[in-house]
This record gives C-alpha cells, structure tokens and sequence, in this order.
C-alpha cells in the first residue's frame, strides 16, 4: 500500500490504463476486462485489475491535471512496479481539421509547466511518446472506422483558460487538442525508463465551439480504449 494506492503488492499489473475519472475506470473495466476485481478505493480513486484478451491490465484513475497524474504514476512505477502506462481520456480540438468524437495519439506534449518544471531548471524538456506503443497505436487505430489524428498535444495546467492569445499560438503551430496530463505522465516515464502514451477522444471543440453531451462521452470512448489496448499488447 502507498498513500494514494491501497492495492497489495501483486495487484497492480504491469500495464495500466490511466482515465482521469475515477468512474470512467470503473466502466472501462467494466465493459472491456474480464474477471476484474477492484484494488483501489482510496479518496474515491478507484482502480480495477482484470483480463483482456488473456493479458492482464489495471485501469487506474488518476485524477485532473498533471499534479494528481504525477501522484499516482509515481507511485504506480516506483512501488508497483507498472512498466507501460497509457492515458485514456477527452480532449478539446485545436484544428478544424480534427473533429468531435476523433482520436488523437500523443507523440509529444507541449507545456507552459508541470510538476517537474523545478527539476530541468532553464531547460525546455520535451516530453514524447514511448515510439514502440506510439507505432502500436497507429497500427491499431487504421483497422477502425474513427478518425485519427496523429502529432503534438497541449497539456495545460489550468481548465478554465484565460489566455486565448496562447491558444492562437498553439493552433498557429499545428497542436491537434489540449488536455491536463500527457506531458507530466511523458515526462516521468522517460525518467524512470518507463513505457507511455496518450490515446485520447475528442470530446469538444475549441475553435467551433461543438462538444459531446456528457451522456455521449463514455459511449464515445470505445475506440480509443480498444487502441490503447492493442497498443499495449499489439
């Protein structure tokens, strides 16, 4: 057990899936693994350990923003031994050329900062995908019938965002979406040797201002779980 985990040594798997609700799990469990069994309850975070395709997998959620993300994928490396992890979630589109319910894979994650700001000093680390589950993914996501954009996110460090002058720049120079976690998720697995990606749906619009009815979401995300999966055991 750790602070924030009270799974017992053994029940995590080596490769977890990372929804930032924790009842998104839940269902992501629910409706994609077999045999699972609830490992993690601790503030609410819930996390389930179960079976696909005879592969095991834990879906942990990890809570908004990269300092809640930090938190959990810190503690899923260092005490439970979680080699790959991959973030399933919503994102706000950047391009037109993206639109409402696509997929976007994460090759890179831009950032103003995030937890590990103080680490790297005046350096400007760039935090990037695990190339092999990157690859994966795409492989993955041509055998679907969703659209699937491929390039650099945004992770912001704030949802209620006051600096459209910012966005403009970010749209100028082809980010595809902005979310909360990628980038610190990115940043810890390259410092622990670790495998990462972000597989992420398109849940709103930045630029036409479309977003899905909160009723729509989770039917909406089954193609970016399936990815993720496929990704992680191709």
């Amino acid at each position: 057990m750790t602070f924030h985990i009270g799974a017992k040594p053994g029940e995590i798997a080596e490769t977890v899936l990372l929804p930032g609700d924790p009842y998104r799990a839940k269902w992501a469990a629910e409706n994609f693994l077999e045999g699972t069994e609830l490992v993690n309850e601790v503030r609410g975070m819930l996390g389930f350990t179960g079976h696909w395709k005879g592969n095991r997998v834990t879906i942990q959620g990890s809570g908004m923003g990269m300092p809640s993300l930090s938190i959990y994928v810190n503690e899923l490396i260092r005490d439970y031994g979680a080699q790959t992890l991959v973030r399933i979630g919503s994102c706000g589109a950047m391009q037109e050329s993206v639109a409402v319910r696509d997929v976007i894979i994460a090759m890179s994650a831009t950032t103003v900062s995030t937890p590990s700001s103080t680490i790297f000093k005046e350096l400007n680390f760039a935090p990037t995908a695990s190339y092999d589950l990157l690859s994966a993914a795409v492989a993955a996501a041509s055998r679907r019938d969703v659209g699937v954009h491929v390039g650099g996110i945004y992770s912001s460090d704030t949802f209620y965002d006051e600096r459209p002058d910012l966005n403009e720049q970010m749209t100028r120079h082809g980010i595809l979406g902005v979310e909360m976690e990628a980038g610190e998720l990115y940043t810890l697995a390259a410092r622990y040797g670790r495998r990462a990606l972000a597989v992420l749906t398109v849940s709103d619009h930045l630029i036409t201002g479309e977003a899905l009815p909160a009723d729509q979401r989770e039917r909406s995300f089954g193609d970016m779980i399936e990815i993720a999966l496929e990704a992680a055991f191709p």
